[in-house]
């Protein structure tokens, strides 16, 4: 029986390590979810809740002199911009706020209209849009692009942005 190197084993190991992470992995495709599956994460908020909230927030000197109150000139303008609740697709991977005031049934019932890729930071995030000014993003470190952004363009239901 012929003999083998002590070392054979160990280098080929050491050869498929350095394969593995020297070949790319797959990159994560990404699509609008169907709002069919979506589910409303918390509860809205009473109206005791959002007028308490308005009274703290619009009292608060240090937004006022720094001029963050434009919400707070009316109170219907503050009660439109937090009457939300926080709603995420099926996968739990996309997820949005959305305003109460649009019934679920009619969250559910919603199409994609578009996607864009847009940098914060370090973050990455997928937006998909929806009629009613309604949105769900995706978040990552990773890169992402669409892949056919004529195709999306187009037709949202073709849109799908890959992550890598």
């Amino acid at each position: 029986m012929p003999s083998r190197p002590l070392f054979a084993a160990p280098l080929a190991a050491l050869f498929v390590a350095l394969l593995a992470v020297a070949l790319p992995a797959g990159a994560a495709q990404y699509a609008c979810p169907d709002l069919a599956n979506a589910a409303q994460v918390n509860a809205c908020p009473t109206e005791d809740e959002l007028k308490h909230t308005y009274s703290g927030f619009c009292s608060n000197d240090a937004k006022a002199y720094a001029k963050e109150t434009d919400s707070c000139l009316r109170y219907e303008d503050y009660r439109d911009m937090k009457n939300t609740a926080l709603w995420e697709s099926k996968d739990g991977q996309f997820d949005g706020y959305v305003s109460c005031g649009l019934a679920p049934a009619k969250v559910k019932a919603l199409k994609a209209t578009a996607m864009k890729v847009e940098r914060q930071g370090k973050l990455t995030k997928v937006v998909c849009s929806y009629p009613n000014n309604v949105n769900f993003t995706y978040r990552t470190k990773a890169a992402c692009v669409i892949d056919d952004a004529k195709a999306c363009a187009a037709d949202a239901a073709a849109c799908k942005a890959s992550c890598n």
